[in-house]
């Protein structure tokens, strides 16, 4: 809990440059909302990525079923097997790699990762394509908007 005050830094940076990049609907209103961050915290499921001692990048993991990847259009999951989703993930842009640390740290944990993203976010679409994951369909997150669902499974 001792590191909300960055990570809220973080993800207000975060906000910024999608807004600069053309998404500005992703996470309008201040999203990510703080009570799913302190939620994660809380649970055991939040982590930062920090160089040089101070925090430049935060995500959320969590390893079990995910309730909004349970129905999925325009396509199907690679499996059924156990997974790890990646949620919340952003960088105050300080630091390079953010993504492929989460991932490396992520993929220690299990071989079968999920995330989503909005459809704007042409960043994060580069960097899941980038790093093997294979688009996979649409799901619809909890207040119902559209998300483009990804997997990546270590083979």
């Amino acid at each position: 809990m001792s590191d909300l005050g960055e990570m809220e830094r973080i993800y207000a940076y975060a906000r910024g440059q999608m807004r600069l990049g053309g998404n500005p609907n992703q996470w309008k209103n201040d999203g990510p909302p703080k009570e799913s961050v302190i939620k994660d915290i809380e649970n055991g499921n939040s982590y930062v990525i920090e160089e040089g001692g101070r925090i430049c990048g935060v995500f959320s993991f969590i390893i079990g079923d995910d309730p909004t990847y349970a129905v999925i259009e325009s396509g199907g999951w690679l499996n059924d097997e156990p997974y790890g989703t990646i949620h919340r993930i952003a960088s105050d842009g300080t630091c390079r790699g953010v993504f492929s640390r989460c991932l490396d740290f992520c993929t220690q944990l299990i071989a079968n990762i999920r995330i989503d993203t909005h459809a704007d976010n042409r960043i994060m679409h580069h960097l899941l394509r980038k790093h093997g994951f294979e688009r996979c369909g649409i799901i619809y997150i909890a207040d119902g908007s559209e998300r483009t669902a990804y997997q990546k499974v270590l083979r």
